[in-house]
């Protein structure tokens, strides 16, 4: 892909700067808020998967959705109105189901494209041993297609619901630390996986009912994991994001070409400047993919994430990240 073609519209959700849009690989950005604060707090971005003008922003006033491409958005009613979102996943078969993980920690799913939503029964936690509100921070659906979903919680492990989101069951055992903040399932057996936590890797190889520390704190530089994404067209190539703290001042991305055994430092050309909290690969064009330093670092690769380069544009601070249909 290169600057003569058309680029696909990358959406970054900020706090205190509300979504900023960028039509030209994220050379340059404009803020693209209308009808949200434009001083919203955005901790989540997702885009229709068939429909490049629909896309969904979560904020700390409930979910937001533009069906223009960002250019005019409109408050979903909800019982989320009062709560920051985290976390938005649209099932890939049928985009009128949405799941939404919020802080206080619940799981909340429409199945009429955000008319009306339940609150899910995922047995959380109103309060934990920090500072903090639990708040869920991934959920994650069977890229398979089947009705598993696991929703990360931070800090309380892992929920599964096998059953679409009507029951779920709370995973724990063996994690290195109850502070999630990313999963995979992997498309050709979704019973492994691997999840990101405050002080290592984890693999779980029976859908998240028991985990295994991978010990990175021995290959990186930093043990604080948390974007974590696999490479779109390829069914072993991961990629992990790490820094020296919540939000640290410096960062790191990895790559491992087998699943999480083996890693390897990826060059971005300029070093982070916080931990890289978010990983965007676009799904029908996989050469192409966005990296964001919690801090406001941008990094593209347009080759499948042989090289990458840091943008010049930068965010005071950035927790959502999506790149829409071509």
């Amino acid at each position: 892909m290169g600057q003569e073609q058309a680029w696909p519209a990358v959406y970054a959700g900020t706090i205190g700067q509300s979504v900023w849009r960028s039509r030209d690989g994220g050379e340059t950005w404009q803020r693209a808020s209308r009808g949200m604060f434009s001083e919203s707090d955005i901790r989540a971005v997702a885009v229709h998967p068939r429909d490049a003008n629909t896309v969904y922003a979560g904020a700390e006033t409930g979910l937001y959705r533009s069906r223009d491409g960002g250019d005019n958005w409109e408050r979903i009613e909800s019982p989320m109105n009062a709560m920051q979102i985290w976390s938005l996943a649209i099932s890939p078969q049928n985009a009128d189901t949405i799941f939404a993980g919020t802080c206080p920690a619940n799981v909340f799913r429409t199945h009429d494209g955000g008319r009306t939503w339940q609150q899910l029964p995922a047995d959380m936690p109103a309060t934990c041993d920090a500072p903090l509100t639990p708040r869920v921070t991934v959920v994650r659906l069977d890229p398979s297609g089947s009705d598993t979903v696991w929703a990360g919680v931070e800090i309380a492990g892992v929920r599964r619901s096998r059953d679409g989101g009507d029951t779920w069951e709370t995973l724990t055992a063996g994690l290195s630390s109850q502070d999630i903040h990313g999963l995979i399932a992997f498309p050709d057996n979704p019973e492994e996986m691997l999840a990101t936590t405050n002080n290592d890797l984890c693999r779980s190889q029976d859908g998240g009912a028991t985990w295994e520390p991978l010990g990175v704190k021995s290959r990186f530089p930093w043990a604080y994991s948390r974007a974590l994404a696999l490479a779109p067209g390829s069914a072993d190539v991961v990629y992990a994001g790490i820094g020296n703290g919540p939000p640290g001042n410096v960062g790191a991305l990895y790559r491992s070409p087998d699943r999480g055994h083996t890693w390897e430092a990826v060059d971005l050309g300029a070093t982070p400047n916080s931990t890289v909290w978010n990983l965007a690969f676009h799904p029908s064009a996989p050469q192409l993919g966005f990296a964001t330093a919690v801090s406001g670092h941008l990094y593209r690769t347009t080759d499948g994430g042989r090289t990458w380069r840091k943008l010049p544009h930068e965010f005071g601070e950035t927790r959502g990240l999506a790149i829409g249909l071509i």
